[in-house]
């Protein structure tokens, strides 16, 4: 009996120890769960993110402005939304999204200018993630700066032999003969470093000649990467920062923002993409393209007529809008001279597209009227208008300005009268067209006056595509086309 309950109390002793036992177990297991649940979540790793990256919107862009962004940090992406609006070297271009998610973070806010292409300029994440735990990728190493080339350069260079370097006087009273003083002031050079060989210590002429050899010039001297000159005294010599007296800036100073200009100062104003890309482009094309110019009269009575008869029946056009439809029924007609100029010769167009110069704030912009030969004054007008506001709105897209084969600037409502325009590469040839005016001109059949409503126009041409006997024909027939516009109809 005593055995028995013996036996009893130890097994009851052990399935309590054995129930403790699993319980421990069973708190150990959550926490080991939730440690390894911890250390795979986005708080410790992050969420994967979709970069976005800034795309080449033009051929020829290569950097781009950010003008405003059109999501939110949180906001929900699909395929196709608008995420910003980005200058590039054309038009504000809006950039849509390749991905659904969710916009995460911003990388490059409103205003960012000069962003090369590939630059990261925000993060996505998919659906369902937490956002606000995107992983940031880590920036890119930046190249050593330039200054921290030069403090590298300032230490390489090796320490120069005494024998080179001219000995400090002892800081006594200088004195100085008129000749050494001038010699010294007019190099810039410090009057101590000079070894004085006159009466009580005076620095003659000769005395200044000799440091002056051995002193380098101050243009092949570098600031940077001079050698540190020992001198007795801890106070810097002004003679070497100081200008000369009677030089004067190589530019003006830079106004100070805010407040106004003070005589001589100028004001510092950021360029855009569009009139840099305006500046890179008229400077090749004057520079490489052989402009040949001729210029020629139109009688512009018939096209004047033609308008007020299509005003009655409220169709307004432009006579612009005749200038381009002539100019493309001519192309038309002389194929030869709708051509463009690459590195391997001339391209013949099978399709003509006249590229008509828009005046924005941001700069000069062509879009193109596509197809004008087979297009009525009337769609041509229309066309126009709508491709002239969005340039001016900076929402043309790129297939509306580029590829043209031909262009036409217009200055005639200016009251310009006549001017030369610049090749807009690698088309051959543009129109400048001025203003019309009255003249009085003899009729050699009856020899009576009659008044005349011409207008000059100046065809600007590539002479390695278009000569001057080609040039010259296709103004005759281009006039002829303008002055009679029932053939344009006919052609």
């Amino acid at each position: 009996m005593a055995a028995s309950l013996h036996l009893g109390r130890q097994g009851v002793l052990f399935g309590l120890r054995l129930s403790q036992f699993n319980k421990c177990l069973w708190h150990r297991q959550p926490c080991q769960e939730r440690v390894r649940y911890i250390f795979q979540s986005s708080w410790v790793l992050g969420v994967s993110p979709l970069k976005v990256q800034m795309p080449a919107l033009s051929p020829t862009m290569e950097e781009g402005n950010i003008v405003k962004w059109l999501k939110k940090e949180g906001e929900a992406v699909a395929a196709g939304d608008a995420l910003c609006e980005i200058e590039t070297d054309k038009a504000v271009v809006t950039m849509e999204s390749n991905d659904d998610g969710v916009l995460a973070k911003i990388m490059m806010e409103e205003g960012s200018r000069n962003v090369r292409l590939g630059t990261l300029i925000a993060l996505m994440v998919e659906e369902g993630q937490d956002w606000k735990q995107v992983e940031i990728p880590p920036p890119d190493v930046a190249s050593p700066s330039v200054s921290d080339t030069g403090n590298a350069s300032v230490m390489t260079p090796p320490a120069p032999s005494p024998s080179s370097l001219p000995k400090p006087v002892p800081s006594e009273p200088l004195r100085l003969s008129p000749a050494a003083r001038h010699i010294l002031a007019s190099h810039g050079i410090d009057p101590k470093l000079a070894t004085p060989t006159g009466p009580r210590g005076l620095i003659t002429k000769e005395d200044a000649l000799n440091l002056l050899k051995k002193s380098p010039a101050p243009e092949a001297a570098p600031v940077t990467t001079a050698a540190p000159i020992p001198t007795p005294s801890p106070v810097p010599t002004p003679a070497a920062s100081l200008p000369l007296p009677g030089t004067r800036p190589n530019i003006p100073p830079l106004s100070v923002p805010g407040k106004p200009g003070a005589p001589g100062t100028f004001t510092e104003i950021q360029a855009t993409n569009i009139r840099r890309v305006i500046a890179q482009r008229l400077t090749e094309s004057k520079t490489t393209i052989p402009h040949a110019y001729a210029s020629i009269d139109c009688d512009m009575a018939a096209v004047m007529r033609l308008r007020k008869e299509l005003a009655k029946d409220q169709i307004k056009v432009s006579v612009n809008d005749f200038i381009i439809k002539a100019a493309a029924v001519t192309l038309k007609e002389m194929p030869e001279v709708n051509v463009t100029w690459s590195d391997d010769g001339p391209h013949p167009l099978d399709s003509i597209h006249i590229s008509v110069a828009v005046a924005t704030d941001r700069g000069l912009i062509t879009p193109i009227i596509k197809n004008a030969a087979n297009k009525g004054v009337q769609e041509i007008s229309a066309t126009t208008k709508v491709l002239a506001q969005k340039a001016r709105d900076g929402k043309l897209l790129p297939e509306e300005y580029q590829g043209g084969s031909f262009s036409i600037s217009n200055l005639g409502m200016f009251g310009i009268s006549g001017f030369s325009a610049v090749i807009n590469p690698p088309q051959a040839c543009i129109l400048a067209v001025g203003t019309s005016r009255t003249e009085l001109r003899l009729n050699e059949e009856d020899q009576t006056l009659r008044t005349q409503q011409l207008m000059t126009v100046t065809l600007s041409s590539d002479g390695r595509l278009v000569d001057d006997e080609l040039a010259s024909r296709f103004l005759d027939k281009f006039r002829s086309n303008l002055e009679q516009p029932q053939r344009m109809a006919l052609a």
